[in-house]
């Protein structure tokens, strides 16, 4: 880094700064059924840097809100964590060339029944940037309306529990500790900032 590029750092608006390093090397080290592990040996500050990181797909989350403003929140198992948690709708991008808008909305309607006339972006998340490469577009929908069709949950989704909650009680649970999912913590923080 220069100078200069310190200095607009320190002085220009807070924003992440894009700075691909040059790759020298990379590999698949893991093939998993989900997501695999790479490593790659990249150039930055003068000397080559090995590391290891989940290649993850990506993914989108949907923030629903019915017409008196509460959110949707769907409690969900998750192993790794050995918790039912609350969460949003979620689901990774692994149908190749689809829309992440597109994607949303197929969540929104397989883990909730749900369908949403109006969507808009509320927040993009690097969840782990010092071990995934995992982005999350988290989308806001509103116009909320049953689905046409019912979906078949299996695996964890089969006991999914939904809850429509106000706005102003999400955010008081996560100011509180009692939800720990960081999608969700963010989403609501985000929707609660911009009112």
């Amino acid at each position: 880094m220069t100078p200069a590029e310190r200095d607009a750092l320190l002085t220009g608006p807070l924003a992440d700064l894009p700075d691909p390093a040059e790759v020298v090397a990379s590999e698949r080290v893991f093939d998993g059924r989900v997501w695999d592990v790479r490593r790659d040996t990249f150039r930055f500050g003068g000397q080559d840097v090995v590391r290891d990181y989940v290649d993850h797909t990506g993914a989108v989350a949907v923030l629903a809100r019915d017409d008196e403003g509460r959110v949707l929140v769907i409690n969900q198992y998750r192993h790794a964590i050995r918790t039912r948690d609350w969460e949003l709708p979620a689901g990774l991008l692994d149908v190749e060339g689809e829309d992440p808008l597109e994607a949303a909305k197929r969540e929104l309607a397989e883990e909730a029944d749900l369908v949403a006339s109006d969507w808009s972006p509320l927040i993009e998340v690097a969840t782990s940037p010092g071990g995934s490469d995992e982005i999350i577009r988290v989308f806001e929908a509103r116009g909320v309306s049953a689905a046409p069709d019912e979906f078949v949950r299996t695996e964890e989704e089969a006991e999914i529990v939904l809850r429509w909650v106000p706005l102003a009680e999400a955010v008081e649970a996560a100011l509180a500790g009692r939800i720990r999912n960081s999608i969700l913590l963010v989403a609501v923080l985000a929707a609660h900032a911009r009112g």
